[in-house]
Parts: C-alpha cells; sequence; structure tokens
C-alpha cells in the first residue's frame, strides 16, 4: 500500500528564496526535504496570480479546463466584476456584498467549472480520506457549515477541511488571529491545525497551504530580509507537521511528501494604470488588472476590435506582450509588432497562452507586464517597491518543487494532481492536463 501524501504549497516561494534558505542552514524542515527529495523547477500557469495557480494545482488543469481566469475579472454573465482581493480597496471598488463572498463562496461553488475535477473529489471518490487547511480551491463532496454567527451559506470541501477558521470540520483547539499576518499567525494557525490532524493521523492525502512568504514578498521584495523570515515561519509550520509524527524521519516513514510554490515573484520599482489607454472607450470595454497581468474584455456595444486593443499599448512601458486569438491561432504583440506566441522565449509560453485564452471568463486581450512594473488594482493599489507576480517572464513563472517518495517529475505545477493520483492508484480523470511523465 502507498504510503499516506502531504501536499505542502509556500505561496509566493521563489527557486532562488527556497535555495538560499536550504543553503544557509536557516530552515531546517525545508533542507531535510531537499536532501531527501527531488528537486527541479516547474512552471506555473498565466497568469500567475494565486487563485488561478492554486486552482491549477488542485484540478491538475490550467484556465482553459478550470476556468478560473485571474484575481480580477468581468464575469459576463452577472455583468459586474469579481474581485478575489486585491486589496481591500479593491474589494470595496467592486462591491463588498459580492466581493466578501467570491473568494470564500462562490469561486469554488459557482467560478470553478463542474468538469473540472478536483484532486480531493477524486481520492474521496476511490474511498480516501482528504484534507485541506488553508488552500482557496477546496471543492469537495463534504458539507460544511461556516464558523461565522448568523451565516447559514455552507461550503462543500474534503472531509477534513479547515479555511482561516472560517470553516472548520474538527475542534483542533487552534487559534486565528488574523491581525497579525505579517508576524505569521496565518501560518501558525495552519501549523497548529497540521500538527492536530498528524497526532491523529487523520487523512490520506492533506493539502497544506503556507501564505505568509508571499505576503511578506510583497511587502519587502522576494529577496529581501522580511521575506527571508516569513520562509523561516513557513519552515516552522512544517517542521510542526515533523514533530507530530516523532520527528522527521517518522513523518517521512508515514508520508510521501510534494512541497511546492505556485508561483515566482519579482521585484517592482514603477506602477501604471492599465485602463489609461482606453479611457475613451467607456461603454465598449471593460479593463481589469492587478499585480502583473491584466484583461481587456470587449462589451457588445464595442466599435473596436482585440487588434486594436493590443495596438492601443503600443509604447506603453508597462506591457511586455499582450495575447488575443485569431481564429485557431494565439497572437502575441511585442515591441509594436505581431507575431507567433512560439516564437517568445517565456518559459512553457505557447502552452500557458493558450490555455489562458481558452478560459471562457477570460478576456479577448490578455496582457502581461514588463519587467519591473506593476499593474494598479481597482482601488488603486499596488506594491511598487516590493515584489509582485501574474506575468509570463522567468521570475514570476518558476516554481520550485522537491517531491519525497514519488516517482515522478512535476515539470508544470498542474503536474501535481495527476502524481498524486497515480501515487495512490486512482485514475487520473479526463479533466487533468498530465503530461506523459506523470500519467
Amino acid at each position: 500500500m502507498a504510503p499516506k501524501l502531504v501536499l505542502v504549497v509556500v505561496d509566493g516561494m521563489t527557486p532562488a528564496a527556497f535555495e538560499r534558505a536550504v543553503g544557509s542552514g536557516r530552515a531546517p524542515a525545508l533542507s531535510f526535504l531537499a536532501d531527501h527529495g527531488d528537486y527541479r523547477q516547474a512552471t506555473s500557469v498565466f497568469p500567475s496570480l494565486t487563485p488561478v495557480c492554486l486552482t491549477s494545482i488542485a484540478t491538475g488543469a490550467g484556465p482553459g479546463v478550470h476556468h478560473i481566469p485571474s484575481l480580477v475579472w468581468w464575469s459576463r454573465q452577472e455583468r459586474r466584476i469579481v474581485e478575489y482581493g486585491s486589496s481591500f480597496a479593491a474589494l470595496r471598488k467592486a462591491g463588498l456584498s459580492h466581493s466578501l463572498l467570491d473568494p470564500i463562496f462562490n469561486m469554488n461553488a459557482r467560478h470553478l467549472a463542474p468538469d473540472a475535477v478536483t484532486i480531493y473529489e477524486a481520492l474521496e471518490d476511490a474511498g480516501h480520506v482528504a484534507a485541506a487547511v488553508n488552500i482557496t480551491c477546496y471543492r469537495g463532496r463534504h458539507r460544511h457549515q461556516t464558523t461565522l454567527p448568523g451565516v447559514s451559506r455552507a461550503a462543500y470541501g474534503p472531509r477534513r477541511f479547515f479555511f482561516y477558521g472560517l470553516f472548520e470540520s474538527d475542534r483542533t483547539g487552534a487559534p486565528f488571529v488574523a491581525r497579525s499576518r505579517r508576524a505569521g499567525s496565518v501560518d501558525a494557525y495552519a501549523a497548529a491545525v497540521g500538527r492536530w490532524l498528524v497526532t491523529r493521523d487523520g487523512f490520506d492525502f492533506l493539502a497544506f497551504y503556507l501564505s505568509g512568504f508571499d505576503f511578506a514578498s510583497h511587502v519587502d521584495g522576494p529577496d529581501s530580509e522580511a521575506a527571508n523570515r516569513a520562509l523561516e515561519q513557513a519552515d516552522a509550520a512544517i517542521g510542526a507537521l515533523f514533530e507530530a509524527a516523532g520527528g522527521p524521519d517518522e513523518f517521512l516513514e508515514r508520508y510521501a511528501v510534494v512541497l511546492l510554490s505556485d508561483h515566482g515573484q519579482t521585484s517592482v520599482e514603477h506602477v501604471a494604470r492599465l485602463q489609461e489607454p482606453f479611457s475613451d472607450l467607456d461603454g465598449q470595454v471593460i479593463v481589469t488588472a492587478s499585480n502583473r497581468a491584466g484583461q481587456v474584455y470587449l462589451l457588445p456595444a464595442a466599435r473596436v476590435d482585440a487588434a486594436e486593443l493590443a495596438r492601443r499599448l503600443d509604447g506603453f512601458a508597462a506591457v511586455d506582450v499582450t495575447l488575443r486569438r485569431e481564429g485557431e491561432d494565439v497572437v502575441a504583440r511585442r515591441g509594436g509588432a505581431d507575431g507567433p506566441v512560439e516564437k517568445l522565449e517565456h518559459p512553457d509560453v505557447a502552452w500557458r497562452a493558450r490555455s489562458a485564452l481558452a478560459n471562457p471568463n477570460a478576456g479577448e486581450l490578455l496582457v502581461s507586464a514588463a519587467e519591473g512594473w506593476e499593474l494598479a488594482d481597482l482601488g488603486g493599489r499596488h506594491h511598487a517597491g516590493g515584489g509582485s507576480h501574474g506575468s509570463l517572464v522567468a521570475g514570476d513563472s518558476f516554481a520550485p518543487a522537491v517531491t519525497v517518495g514519488l516517482q515522478t517529475e512535476l515539470r508544470r505545477i498542474t503536474d501535481v494532481a495527476p502524481a498524486v493520483l497515480g501515487h495512490f492508484g486512482v485514475g487520473v480523470p479526463g479533466s487533468m492536463e498530465a503530461l506523459a511523465s506523470v500519467r
């Protein structure tokens, strides 16, 4: 019988940050896994933004299959902006009544494609017990009532389900104090829940998500001392799992491990508003942007096409490349000239671009930011002076990946779910887009 498995996702952890932490001796848990596993760099999806990336990890598919297009996007069906949490100012601009529900409930219950099978659904349909801690793509078969008083709406997740204290399938005694996130309280909550689960060996598969590094990296940059400290906090959370099993060696006797990030991060110094080049097209387009990616949607009354939208961004310093579809072709525009997407040097660019544009919730024009630039969100917030992600460039796109006890190579973050199912001997659903190496 295959050992149980723990998937650890450290949000925003760059390969450089991982390698630095392992080499410095400041991250003993990460170092232990690196010493006992296989390390490589996997490519993320586009846009390389957390809701898209975590959904891709959980479904084993790109946005063309799972239908989550970005951190902020335009819903053609509801004729409104969906905002998963770029900033509180952006949530207010999009409308708090919807925006507070979108990342907690609607992303999984309504926006995630019904045909995109999650790893929790596939495993529990095969008789295994799945658990998830804090990961935003959580859709499963079990109904869970929120801990919020007076809220009757429920969510469907795996059997053991913990989501920032808002959903808790079991009483663990783990404290949740969101106001001290910079001090690591969110990852500390995850560590307390994870320790409780490992102590009871209460799962076959655990998705264990740590967000603190990404938060610190946004504020101070991915190579900052604050980011290094946040990675130490993540390391301590992983170490708590080891301790609950009796030590790191005992942990690996019980569990196989996949450790990875969902995307990278790069430093940003400049900020721009993507809406500016389209300011005269009121009523014809909707522009959504956040971090280092954006989308432009054509409204029914539009008198322009996607090619004209792309030309309007010629010379706009914040933009590296735009993507659009013309029939079956994907056209990349860069430096004032159109060309085939395959000619771009960005990592795994053809598959990532085609998957992003195949998403029915995507804009007609997709925008990838230039190095050093960020696109302000709806509320005007940005991370200039810190770090960001979302674009096609290598720094945003590569994620460190370590496997321990799995005979597979993870070349994309979408390879994780099919590799885990293969580990348990569970058939890979047709919705998962595994490379041949993990079939």
